[in-house]
């Protein structure tokens, strides 16, 4: 059994790194998705309240209501699959709700680039306004660094700096996915914190 989460800031490459396991037959979470379905449950547009309701989500079960609401559905996902990868978290609370419930099964991977990269990737997407808007993508970043997020980057098992080729990016996602760091280990776009390749060692290398 596998739980990698993901976390990054906005046009990183936590999408890309989902698709990935999508095509590799790991089940996604996205945490993101937890906070849609509560907009929905009230009546507001997602797109409009994202932010707004995750923190009422907070304010209302305590800091770690998004990551309790996300364990059932990585339960589930569990109970026929080795793997699933958890998009999106966001606070130091999160990850200690996630490491208590999966404990060494659990390796935490932060996806960073460059704001102008990123910027740049948003443009291109143009999900929303706040992607048009440069002034508006920082402010979207500091309400994220506001739940925890930097402090929890801080403490990924792994790092893949995101600033290379797709291809090459889709590869390291994949190699993660199958337990091979070893692999990772030269590369220099890859930082491999203390105890990664020791959980790797436990959990008896590599899926296939």
């Amino acid at each position: 059994m596998k739980v990698i989460g993901t976390v990054g800031l906005p046009g990183s490459g936590k999408g890309e790194a989902a698709a990935v396991a999508r095509e590799a037959d790991v089940p996604v979470v996205t945490m993101g998705d937890v906070i849609r379905e509560a907009c929905r449950e009230r009546g507001l547009d997602p797109a409009e309240h994202h932010g707004e309701m995750a923190q009422t989500l907070r304010e209302e079960n305590g800091p770690a209501a998004i990551a309790e609401r996300s364990l059932p559905l990585i339960e589930d996902e569990l109970e026929s699959k080795d793997a699933v990868l958890v998009d999106g978290l966001r606070s130091d609370v999160e990850l200690d709700q996630f490491r208590a419930a999966f404990g060494d099964a659990f390796l935490l991977v932060s996806i960073e680039a460059p704001f102008e990269t990123r910027a740049d990737r948003l443009l291109d997407r143009a999900r929303d306004d706040t992607d048009l808007d440069r002034e508006a993508l920082k402010e979207r970043e500091e309400r994220e660094l506001g739940f925890g997020m930097g402090e929890v980057m801080d403490r990924a098992d792994v790092v893949v700096e995101n600033t290379d080729t797709l291809p090459a990016f889709r590869e390291r996602i994949r190699a993660i996915l199958n337990d091979d760091l070893a692999a990772l280990i030269d590369d220099d776009h890859v930082e491999l914190r203390r105890d990664a390749l020791a959980v790797e060692a436990n959990d008896g290398g590599a899926a296939g």
